[in-house]
């Protein structure tokens, strides 16, 4: 169905800047995984000045000065905590090491911003609970796979506006591919770094049940993990599983896993299903697969039709330009501490207690 057979759902106007040439300094700091680049785009394409980038690993370094070719190289992470210019640190380091990262950052009066999952132990979030109460500095998360994907944002603009009613449940399903082993790091298979798969992948779908769901907390009713199909990696979840009650009555089914085959197009069909009392919105994040549609695909149905309602280019990234706000205000309008940190909690909480399926 065209997309303007849709159009009385359309999307917020475009975010726009929120920020002049150096009234908000960011800098990149440990650059452990890929998703600093988007990190960095985000609160560029907001309006943030981008300083400096630190890592231990020059290659890392000069591969990320070739993105960001303004960005200076500091000798240090200290060099970047000592400057009173910085707003705000991002960082993608090894999952384990996010806490601790966080942690200075907040203690030298800054505000932080990690890539997901941003801690992997029950005493990383005990201490970073206690840091923000102490510091009032954020501790902010990159849950990429809806603040960073258009159908995402889009859908949670239509629910807003009353699209599908109450939503009452909420299916994630991120699959991904895991490529080639030999280009990925060594802690990306060691659990006590990674977090394994529910604290990792998941956490992005557990925070889409908050969000969606308008829950502020929830109990994991049951949860599972297996390594199917990859003996020569034994710490490696490569799938698992979660069954999800929030506090306002409405559930959640999550399912993560490193099986997508090499025949798909993109790195993983990235899924998002959303059942309310008046309609039901699927997103299809990365791939309408065997189509010519491209990514970005939410389909509507609700009372008067089904509509899809192609996103890419159209709705744009409101979280960042909130998050420099909130940083610049203080207030919490991109994402409340309570619920990062919540979605943490329950990620952690499904991988303690999963059922192990399948260990090779």
């Amino acid at each position: 169905m065209p997309a303007s057979e849709g159009a009385r759902y359309a999307p917020s106007p475009m975010p726009q800047p929120v920020v002049a040439d150096g009234e908000f300094v960011f800098a990149a700091a440990h650059l452990d995984h890929g998703h600093i680049y988007g990190m960095s785009e985000g609160l560029i394409g907001a309006g943030a000045s981008l300083k400096w980038v630190y890592d231990r690993d020059p290659a890392k370094v000069q591969d990320f000065v070739q993105r960001f070719p303004q960005v200076r190289v500091a000798r240090s992470e200290q060099e970047i905590l000592d400057d009173d210019a910085v707003h705000l640190v991002a960082g993608a380091a090894v999952t384990s090491e996010r806490a601790d990262l966080g942690l200075r950052v907040m203690d030298a009066g800054k505000d932080y911003f990690t890539d997901k999952a941003p801690l992997t132990t029950f005493e990383q979030l005990a201490a970073v609970r206690e840091a923000t109460a102490r510091t009032g500095r954020k501790y902010a998360v990159y849950y990429s796979e809806r603040i960073h994907v258009e159908s995402a944002v889009l859908a949670g603009q239509l629910i807003e506006q009353g699209a599908i009613g109450r939503v009452l449940q909420v299916i994630g399903l991120g699959p991904h591919r895991i490529g080639n082993p030999s280009t990925r790091p060594a802690w990306f298979f060691e659990k006590e770094k990674y977090g394994g798969i529910l604290c990792d992948i998941g956490s992005h779908n557990f925070e889409q049940i908050l969000f969606f769901t308008g829950a502020t907390d929830a109990e994991i009713v049951s949860s599972s993990i297996a390594n199917y199909a990859h003996p020569e990696f034994p710490e490696l979840d490569d799938y698992g599983d979660a069954h999800v009650v929030t506090n306002n009555g409405a559930t959640g089914f999550v399912r993560v896993d490193w099986f997508t085959p090499d025949g798909l197009s993109t790195w993983g069909d990235g899924r998002t299903i959303l059942l309310g009392t008046e309609g039901y919105i699927e997103l299809r994040k990365y791939t309408n697969i065997a189509t010519d549609d491209g990514p970005g695909q939410l389909f509507l149905v609700d009372g008067e039709g089904e509509h899809r309602i192609p996103t890419t280019g159209t709705v744009g990234y409101p979280f960042f330009g909130q998050l420099i706000r909130d940083c610049l205000d203080r207030t919490e309008t991109a994402m409340t501490q309570a619920h990062a940190l919540k979605a943490a909690e329950l990620s952690l909480q499904a991988q303690a207690g999963a059922r192990v399926l399948a260990r090779q």
